[in-house]
């Protein structure tokens, strides 16, 4: 197999065996990362937690939660020395066709104000701001606000 296909990316089921590899990723690249309950919760609520490898390494994962014909992104990262190639885009878009497939007609995420980078990514894809959750998320001294995001999944539309 070549090298250019060795890095190709791959999804497979984030498994219990990931959480450690998974956990020291969120603290590399958040100030308040999720805990390592946070993904074990979320495997057994059995969300739809995935790992996405590059070349034999965890570059990213994803946890979706979906339920009746909603879908809500909890949590898409990609590792620090992976980012900036694509792969956020990769991941949201498998992220929005599982939700597709378990015949979500919306999918929602909140973001921090303050991540400029993830607010572009969702904007480009076709979520649109619907809301915002005051004093959602931890941070420093204080809290911070969530922005709600939306995008339809109904025919036709993205």
């Amino acid at each position: 197999m070549s090298a250019q296909l060795d890095i190709l990316p791959r999804y497979r089921r984030m498994t219990e065996r990931d959480l450690d590899a998974v956990v020291a990723i969120e603290q590399a690249i958040y100030p308040h990362p999720w805990t390592y309950g946070n993904f074990a919760d979320s495997l057994a609520a059995g969300y739809h937690c995935w790992i996405l490898e590059c070349g034999g390494e965890i570059a990213g994962y994803t946890v979706v939660m979906i339920a009746a014909d909603e879908a809500h992104l909890l949590n898409l990262s990609v590792a620090a020395p992976w980012q900036g190639r694509g792969l956020g885009r990769e991941a949201l878009a498998f992220a929005v066709k599982l939700a597709r497939d378990y015949s979500a007609r919306k999918i929602y995420l909140e973001v921090r104000p303050s991540n400029a980078a993830a607010r572009s990514l969702y904007a480009t894809a076709g979520f649109t701001e619907i809301a915002v959750r005051r004093s959602y998320y931890p941070g420093g001294g204080s809290r911070e606000d969530a922005v709600v995001m939306e995008l339809s999944l109904e025919s036709g539309q993205r």
